[in-house]
């Protein structure tokens, strides 16, 4: 990666995104409605709600019929049964549990709260309604960032975003959980400092920090921007996924 400046766009005119909804042709009204057309090397970040839903990923939570196991920790935590039954079908294991609060190891790998279920911003139903995690981001990233090649000749990356917190840190911040097209992590170990000496530790999250810019363009209410565009950055494709952050769990300092 290479370049000291960029610019990060939210693109105005994004509709209301429903099931099978063509997230190209989202994409690129979006571009049109704010006056722009996307460029070599652009990074094209969506929020994770716009491609769940585009795939379908609503649930209503009367359709969910809770396991015993659900209702036992419905019952310790305060949690509806059925939102518990969610989560539980959409992770491999319960880290930690709290009032209110599940810490799950979601089956993509991430340690997140909830396994990355939520009920703002969802399309009305009957009931209440929940949205989970796009079944697999990185399939998602690709898929769009090769009908947007195929649509407009040009070369991005896509990223597919979700707010997460963060262990010993308050707040959430955007996270990369889908990835085309750039590097998720950037080694550059081995490169020299300002004095010659060799970085020995240096692996950079570049999707992630990207996913960080992009996240506070969107907001995080009202705002209706889930479609940002980064501009100006410098980078190789390597193949890599989001499933490249994930730390093996062979590396974890915190079991």
């Amino acid at each position: 990666m290479s370049g000291r400046g960029y610019s990060v766009t939210a693109l105005a005119g994004v509709p209301v995104v429903r099931p099978g909804d063509d997230l190209c042709r989202v994409v690129m009204q979006a571009t049109q409605a704010s006056g722009m057309a996307l460029e070599d090397s652009d990074v094209v970040v969506l929020a994770q709600k716009i491609v769940s839903k585009a795939e379908g990923r609503q649930v209503a939570l009367d359709s969910v019929a809770p396991s015993p196991a659900a209702l036992e920790m419905a019952a310790r935590t305060g949690k509806d049964a059925r939102l518990v039954e969610l989560i539980l079908s959409e992770s491999d294991e319960v880290v930690r549990e709290r009032p209110n609060l599940l810490i799950v190891r979601h089956r993509l790998g991430l340690v997140l709260a909830n396994a990355g279920i939520d009920q703002s911003n969802v399309l009305p139903g009957e009931g209440p309604q929940a949205l989970l995690l796009p079944i697999d981001p990185d399939a998602s990233a690709a898929r769009l960032r090769d009908a947007l090649r195929e649509a407009t000749g040009r070369t991005v990356a896509v990223l597919v975003i979700d707010s997460l917190g963060r262990a010993w840190r308050m707040g959430t911040t955007g996270t990369a959980i889908g990835v085309a097209g750039l590097p998720a992590v950037l080694d550059l170990r081995g490169r020299p400092d300002l004095t010659g000496r060799k970085l020995e530790s240096s692996e950079l999250g570049l999707a992630d920090e990207i996913a960080a810019a992009a996240s506070l363009a969107m907001g995080q209410a009202d705002e209706g921007t889930p479609i940002v565009i980064l501009r100006g950055l410098s980078y190789a494709a390597d193949g890599s996924s989001a499933r490249a952050i994930v730390r093996p769990r062979g590396m974890d300092l915190f079991p």
